[in-house]
């Protein structure tokens, strides 16, 4: 069965490459003719793997095109995923599966609202990436992939793709444990990087900022039913922020970029959540209201 992928940036592009060198037919879904002529005329996808390039000419196409589409991997950022799966809706098959591939939470499920006859499995990955160029994409970090299905624990079949294609994966009945775990790290690490405008490493000379949103993000995550997300979670904060020293945080790359962040599903998902379950986080409040203003003064969305 095709693979199709919108999202052509750094971890869909990398999807697609390890699925296409291991002889797995996989087509590419580009917004419109400016983008496929971009492609066209850059000649296919080309991986930078460990200082090696090499192109793979997979085939693209505009969402317009014709026929059916039974697997979609929707690997564009959070705040894009529901317009990219938007005028793809009329090719899904009857029993398509979508596998979102979303940073935070929130747009998992406006897409799975849209969708009620597909299946929506929910994605979390560690491996790193980065867009050198148009098409040109660098494997920066091996990591790992959780996927699961809270509405149906059944692992599915093409799980044995991404085996062949050499993509670390696991499949898991509690994803969603993963999301919120994975959300309350970013929430801890990125916004701070930001706003002290530093390296991940940069982190360790603010113990008490970071110790007291652990604090605040573990409470909420108790109270929203993730105790196990909750757990240890400061202890691995400080983990990540010392294996990573060296790295900018993916939100600190698009604030220096110029670059929408994805704030709504990160920060802005967390103190909604809050707001409903009636809990108070005055620290997690204040860094979203300081990094909504950081954002404005730099003329980039707040939302």
């Amino acid at each position: 069965m095709t693979w199709h992928i919108v999202g052509a940036g750094s971890l869909g592009s990398l999807w697609a490459a390890r699925l296409a060198r291991n002889g797995l037919p996989v087509h590419l879904l580009l917004r419109d003719r400016v983008r496929l002529k971009a492609y066209e005329d850059a000649g296919g996808l080309t991986l930078v793997e460990q200082g090696k390039a090499h192109q793979y000419p997979i085939p693209a196409e505009l969402p317009s095109h014709p026929g059916p589409i039974s697997r979609l991997l929707v690997a564009c950022k959070a705040y894009d995923a529901e317009a990219a799966v938007q005028p793809l809706l009329q090719r899904l098959a009857p029993g398509a599966e979508l596998i979102l591939l979303q940073n935070g939470l929130g747009s998992q499920n406006a897409v799975a609202l849209r969708l009620p006859h597909a299946r929506c499995v929910l994605a979390s990955s560690t491996e790193g990436a980065f867009r050198e160029a148009d098409f040109r994409v660098v494997f920066a970090g091996h990591g790992f992939t959780w996927l699961g299905d809270p509405l149906q624990p059944a692992a599915p079949g093409w799980l044995a793709d991404l085996e062949q294609a050499g993509i670390p994966h696991g499949w898991t009945p509690d994803i969603l444990s993963r999301l919120w775990r994975k959300l309350a790290l970013n929430c801890a690490i990125n916004p701070l990087t930001v706003l002290h405008d530093c390296r991940n490493g940069g982190l360790a000379e603010h113990p008490a900022e970071v110790g007291v949103l652990c604090a605040e993000l573990s409470e909420l995550l108790q109270r929203c039913g993730q105790p196990d997300a909750a757990e240890g979670l400061h202890d691995e904060v400080l983990r990540v922020i010392q294996a990573t020293a060296a790295n900018y945080s993916s939100m600190y790359q698009d604030v220096a970029n110029g670059r929408r962040t994805e704030i709504s599903y990160l920060l802005g998902h967390a103190c909604a959540t809050a707001t409903r379950h009636r809990l108070r986080l005055p620290h997690l409040e204040s860094l979203h209201e300081r990094l909504k203003a950081h954002l404005h003064q730099r003329g980039l969305p707040v939302t």
